[in-house]
């Protein structure tokens, strides 16, 4: 069977430390110790007739690498796998803007995994959602 010429080779991926991240971005691959979750939203499946009407759980972990640590916001299934402890590995990540500091997500087109323990010590005295930023207009002239 030939090779389909239009089809593109995948990428490797470049991973990131916590520390390179930067507001609203996306794409980055990372490995992380999950420190600590807490529970922000629980909302039960709704009781209307639509199809899709799904509970919906949002959960903030405090993520670390050696480098910072950052919250990540964790929603539905991929709760269960951020235990704190655990090592995962974030696939295409992005930066979410909430209430002017930075949060760490993974929608539809990421992927959360579950990986080997992580050798490495956290540092968690540089939390990068401490961090206030300002939105700034800049007008050209």
């Amino acid at each position: 069977m030939a090779s389909n010429p239009t089809t593109t080779a995948k990428r490797k991926p470049v991973f990131v430390k916590v520390d390179q991240l930067k507001p609203v971005t996306s794409g980055h691959t990372l490995v992380v110790k999950v420190l600590s979750s807490n529970s922000v939203l629980q909302k039960p499946r709704s009781s209307s007739s639509s199809l899709n009407a799904r509970s919906t759980r949002i959960t903030e972990c405090l993520v670390a690498d050696e480098t910072a640590s950052i919250l990540f916001t964790a929603r539905n299934q991929q709760i269960d796998l951020m235990q704190p402890g655990a090592t995962v590995i974030l696939r295409n990540a992005k930066i979410d803007m909430f209430k002017g500091s930075m949060r760490l997500a993974v929608d539809k087109w990421g992927r959360v995994e579950v990986t080997e323990p992580a050798c490495f010590e956290v540092k968690e005295n540089n939390n990068l959602s401490l961090v206030e930023y300002e939105l700034v207009n800049v007008v050209e002239e």
